[in-house]
């Protein structure tokens, strides 16, 4: 097995439960960590078979244009995506991090994590 990460994805999105949020959108940051079995590639040199992160941080900036509520359900819709699209992947973290979010203190971010293995 092996791992592939994606670090510090950075998206401006309109997610959010508040009228300006869904307005005028927020900063967010998007952590991506996959597992799989990474040998032959390892081997091979060939891309056709390893996970190509160019397509995972596709997946990621498409679901990220998909407004949501909370985050926890943006974050489980790339993972459901992943799952879908990638059959080599047997396990996804993903943290999704809203950047200076509208909660009346100084914070620099707010972040939901899931992992969910198949």
């Amino acid at each position: 097995m092996g791992k592939i990460r994606l670090k510090n994805i950075r998206i401006h999105s309109n997610h959010g439960c508040l009228k300006e949020e869904m307005l005028i959108g927020s900063d967010y940051r998007v952590d991506l960590e996959i597992s799989a079995d990474l040998s032959q590639p390892a081997v091979s040199d060939q891309l056709s078979e390893t996970v190509d992160y160019v397509h995972l941080n596709n997946i990621i900036k498409e679901e990220m244009k998909v407004r949501s509520n909370l985050l926890e359900h943006v974050a489980k819709r790339i993972i459901d995506r992943i799952f879908k699209e990638i059959e080599e992947v047997t396990e996804v973290e993903v943290e999704v991090s809203k950047i200076n979010p509208p909660i009346g203190g100084d914070v620099e971010s707010v972040s939901v994590k899931l992992k969910i293995t198949r």
